[in-house]
């Protein structure tokens, strides 16, 4: 745990008590706080009694009485489309509203620190789409390579539950645009950004609030060095306005399927190779195409930014190649599921969206694709330049018909359930075929989170006989 510094003595709301919030709840306390819980769901407030908090109704004006900071989760809206009810009151009242990412970073170092020879870093990584697996790969690799490292943030743990660092130690933190926009302090010492495509819209007022969601980790954090994918116009935006020119190697630019040709600090992966310069000449390169937890374009720039970002930390480019090959992926991110007759099976329940649907549909040659679930406003009509290794696409959920008018002269078949749509790609797959779960869609309709989703696909193609 990361006691939060600075607040002792003082009456601290904490709203939302999900993981999150329960972490914080204990940190807030080991820090000599009084947290004032509160969430209004009736289960949630079970939680914390169980684990012997207290609550404070905050609807009761009495609780405001003094209050010195307010905290809350990152899914309960504090702006756009229109801030929670007790948000709202803390910006009336004045009281700070912050979240756990701004508690940890105020309160991550210690008097500890004074007895380091090598400071703990913080490196933390943003972004549309690729955050989990970049965070998932930097951790993989630094532990690799035997670095004492720890994962949280939106993956593993909560920020404050950590463990207090070693010395030399490199915490990664998947932050979401819901963490960054409003965390009162972000100071990590290196920062990633791995691309922009549309995502949460209504949540920040439109793409420009979106950016300026991400953008603030590096424009208010101040990293030592940034990792910016530059394949979208925000990227090398962003890129630009940290750096002081093109040789500025504080910035390193990332891309897949561009060449980088600067005087700067550059990685880049084409054809399947990944391609280090520096000051203008290479410097290191790496065969990506027999990597098995890194299919396809999409993990190709998570390659990218992961490898640019150890590089920072010390670490040589042969340990993360090493590092590499001996890398997993992801549940729900393109996983391979199972192998059966020459055809696989691949999970990648997280593509919610079109832009990440459209990058999974990019990694494979021929695909038996599901796709479906509660569908984003404009639909499916995006992935028409993507469908081009589409064998026959199998159709779920709630939007099941609605993509099925979009596709065309694509074959499809609408089948309602993933039971179905599993059991059909399979009897009609061949050998070489890739029956690819990659929704396109929220999975509100029928599960109660991506997670769950993926999950149910495996089980049926588990339960598929051989």
């Amino acid at each position: 745990m990361i006691p939060v510094q600075g607040l002792a003595g003082a009456r601290v709301a904490v709203l939302g008590l999900g993981r999150s919030g329960l972490a914080t709840a204990r940190a807030l306390v080991a820090g000599g706080a009084e947290p004032l819980l509160w969430d209004d769901a009736p289960e949630a407030r079970a939680r914390a009694e169980a684990e012997g908090f207290q609550l404070t109704d905050l609807t009761r004006d009495a609780a405001w009485a003094g209050m010195a900071l307010f905290v809350t989760s990152p899914g309960i809206p504090h702006l756009y489309p229109e801030p929670n009810r007790h948000i709202a009151r803390a910006l009336r009242e004045g009281v700070p509203v912050d979240n756990d990412i701004g508690l940890f970073f105020r309160s991550w170092a210690s008097a500890d620190w004074d007895q380091f020879d090598r400071m703990p870093k913080v490196v933390a990584v943003t972004g549309s789409n690729g955050k989990s697996t970049t965070t998932a790969l930097i951790h993989h690799l630094l532990h690799e390579a035997g670095r004492p490292t720890q994962m949280a943030g939106n993956i593993g743990r909560g920020v404050l539950d950590l463990d207090p660092p070693q010395e030399g130690e490199v915490v990664v933190l998947e932050l979401s645009s819901y963490q960054t926009e409003l965390a009162r302090a972000l100071t990590p010492d290196v920062a990633v950004f791995t691309n922009l495509s549309p995502d949460h819209l209504d949540r920040h007022g439109g793409r420009g609030g979106y950016f300026a969601a991400k953008a603030r980790l590096f424009t208010q954090g101040g990293p030592d060095r940034a990792v910016i994918g530059v394949d979208e116009v925000e990227g090398q935006f962003l890129a630009n306005q940290l750096s002081t020119g093109a040789a500025d190697d504080r910035v390193i630019r990332i891309s897949s399927g561009q060449k980088l040709e600067t005087e700067g600090w550059t990685v880049f992966a084409r054809k399947g190779f990944l391609s280090e310069w520096r000051k203008g000449r290479q410097v290191a390169s790496i065969d990506l195409r027999a990597v098995a937890g890194l299919p396809g374009a999409h993990n190709h720039q998570n390659a990218c930014a992961a490898y640019a970002a150890v590089r920072t930390l010390g670490l040589p480019p042969r340990e993360v190649e090493a590092g590499f090959q001996t890398f997993a992926g992801l549940p729900h991110r393109s996983q391979l599921i199972r192998e059966r007759r020459g055809v696989r099976f691949v999970n990648d329940s997280k593509a919610t969206n079109v832009d990440s649907a459209a990058k999974a549909l990019q990694a494979f040659p021929r695909i038996r694709w599901i796709a479906g679930g509660l569908g984003k406003e404009g639909g499916i009509a995006a992935l028409k330049p993507y469908l081009q290794s589409v064998a026959k696409a199998y159709l779920i959920g709630h939007s099941a018909r609605d993509f099925a008018l979009e596709l065309g002269d694509l074959p499809h078949e609408i089948c309602e359930t993933m039971a179905t749509a599993v059991a059909r790609a399979a009897t009609e797959a061949e050998p070489g075929d890739v029956v690819l779960l990659a929704p396109a869609a929220a999975s509100f309709d029928q599960y109660p989170n991506f997670e769950k989703r993926g999950e149910d696909f495996a089980a049926r193609v588990m339960e598929l006989a051989e």
